[in-house]
């Protein structure tokens, strides 16, 4: 049975462009991951273990925990975790990364890549401090964008209401697009501009593209936005323990530290 990531793969080999490029590290970076560890981790620590051959040394995970085992050829140790946290986790540590080993869609990411990915995954769009004094509807803005912020926006269940996507004006001249997220929960707003970062930037569009913006629905200018803007309506938690602490690896802005 294939997987979203072997799906993303057999695209990017029968494309090859770069949208097909940077479809397949969206996928990677959304995944959960299994890191093959040298042994079980302490706390927040893990060792992964680590391949050393011509081209550097490598650290190996597989989208399925079967993989895994198969490839190790035993059971062994692993730490589940994103992609994005792995990417932060593995950045400046001189290490590459070998995806799914061993099945038709294994893939070498070397340290230079695996750096590329983390900064791509850290760059966030601008937070407007300031409400903007001329709204209207969204201009023309590309598909894969569009595809990109639903996708994205659909993982965020109960970080925010939703989110109006509007084009503006502010007082001091500047003009732009605007992602307006109303009602967020105090203390999400990081992870939803990381999100929104993540959405252009495997879109192949620049940050400044698109500005995000935080307002409650009390505030004057929210009506303004609601009926306005292209509107994406965020999910509620299904799950009454998931606004509880993020698991373990799975958090991009707490990865695990290496021992």
């Amino acid at each position: 049975m294939t997987t979203p990531l072997d799906d993303v793969f057999a695209a990017m080999q029968a494309d090859g462009t770069e949208a097909a490029r940077l479809r397949w590290f969206d996928r990677l970076a959304a995944s959960e991951l299994f890191l093959l560890l040298e042994a079980e981790g302490e706390g927040d620590r893990i060792r992964p273990r680590v391949f050393e051959v011509e081209d550097g040394a490598f650290v190996c995970v597989f989208d399925r925990e079967e993989r895994l085992s198969g490839f190790a050829g035993e059971v062994a140790p692993y730490a589940s975790l994103s992609g994005r946290a792995l990417a932060g986790m593995l950045a400046g540590q001189g290490l590459g990364l070998a995806v799914n080993l061993g099945t038709g869609s294994e893939m070498l990411l070397d340290e230079a890549a695996v750096a590329w990915l983390a900064q791509m995954l850290a760059t966030r769009p601008d937070e407007v401090e300031e409400a903007p004094s001329e709204i209207a509807a969204p201009g023309a803005l590309p598909e894969a964008l569009l595809t990109a912020l639903d996708a994205r926006l659909a993982s965020a269940a109960g970080l925010a209401r939703r989110a109006a996507l509007v084009a503006v004006g502010y007082a001091g001249g500047g003009q732009g697009h605007l992602l307006a997220f109303i009602d967020a929960v105090p203390g999400a707003e990081p992870s939803l501009a990381r999100l929104v970062g993540e959405a252009l930037s495997f879109s192949g569009l620049e940050a400044g593209t698109l500005d995000v913006g935080f307002f409650r629905a009390h505030d004057p200018v929210a009506p303004r936005l609601v009926r306005a803007g292209l509107m994406f309506d965020l999910p509620d938690l299904q799950d009454p323990q998931a606004g509880g602490p993020v698991a373990p690896g799975m958090d991009p802005d707490r990865p695990p530290r290496l021992r």
